[in-house]
């Protein structure tokens, strides 16, 4: 393997890894935002942020209009991952820790890779049924367990932040064969503008001022950074590093998440937690591995 090549490669990965430690922040960030701003002025204030730095970004390239008939594709990827997903995340983290949360969303790659079937009509083999299937079990086991025997209503509102986000991530990921990534990004967010600039005004807390500066900084950084920065990071990295390597950094996004909230939200990370998140790791590994075999699709990270 040339050299040059090989740092081609390696600079991949790193971009890959900078990619998932981004997305590895959006959950203690949210959960240190939504502690204070209600969940729905959140998610507004997130996404018009992120959209007018999109918009910003566009006009100073000079970027034209995708085609017309990418719009539905873009529309519905707009509704699901600039508006179900960040919505329905942050209002499943007012009741449950980061942490558990990073435990339930670590089934995203698995649950994208559904989608991605099912619009693709891949036929993958037996093994992938089995490990996403295995995937989902542990991680409605540790619900029941965490809930003593119960799925509480934070564990239901992340499993429905899961199927929206994995659809919006599917029809992503096809539209990223007529574009940049880092383009259909942009253009969702630009999108959402319409119904994010509204939204933000509308639920705007009224005393912006009894807020403190941390979440503040909370509501930024998933603005910039988990809803639009990181993808950039991210695709890059798979278009350097190559899909099928670089996409199995995303492994590590759960510990990078647990980290984060220890310290930031000064949470336990329990053994349990750490078990039944290698077990889902385990679980994502097996069915990124048998389906590259198939197909060049990888499914992105949870933002």
């Amino acid at each position: 393997m040339p050299p040059s090549f090989r740092s081609h490669e390696q600079l991949g990965l790193l971009l890959g890894f900078i990619g998932v430690a981004i997305f590895g922040g959006t959950l203690p960030a949210t959960r240190l935002g939504v502690s204070v701003i209600d969940p729905l002025a959140f998610t507004a204030m997130r996404t018009a942020i992120a959209g007018l730095c999109a918009l910003a970004l566009m006009i100073v390239l000079r970027r034209p209009l995708p085609p017309r008939r990418l719009w539905p594709q873009l529309a519905l990827t707009m509704i699901c991952v600039s508006v179900g997903f960040p919505f329905l995340m942050a209002l499943a983290l007012t009741t449950v820790d980061a942490s558990h949360g990073g435990v339930v969303l670590g089934i995203l790659p698995i649950a994208t890779a559904l989608v991605a079937v099912a619009i693709t009509h891949e036929r993958p083999k037996a093994m992938f049924w089995i490990a996403s299937v295995a995937g989902a079990a542990i991680v409605v086991a540790f619900a029941l367990r965490q809930g003593g025997g119960t799925v509480s209503a934070g564990d239901l509102l992340l499993f429905a932040s899961v199927i929206v986000s994995a659809i919006g991530y599917g029809f992503s990921g096809r539209l990223t064969a007529s574009m940049p990534g880092w383009e259909v990004i942009s253009w969702v967010l630009v999108m959402s503008l319409p119904i994010s600039i509204p939204a933000a005004v509308l639920t705007m807390p009224p005393d912006l001022s009894s807020i403190p500066l941390s979440p503040w900084l909370a509501l930024l950084y998933v603005a910039l950074f988990s809803q639009w920065i990181g993808f950039f990071a991210w695709n890059a990295g798979m278009a350097m590093g190559g899909i099928a390597r670089v996409s199995q950094v995303q492994l590590l996004q759960p510990f990078i998440t647990f980290a984060l909230a220890a310290v930031f939200n000064d949470e336990t990370i329990t053994l349990q937690i750490l078990l039944f998140a290698a077990a889902v790791v385990v679980t994502v590994a097996i069915s990124a591995q048998v389906r590259v075999k198939r197909t060049p699709l990888a499914s992105p990270p949870s933002p």
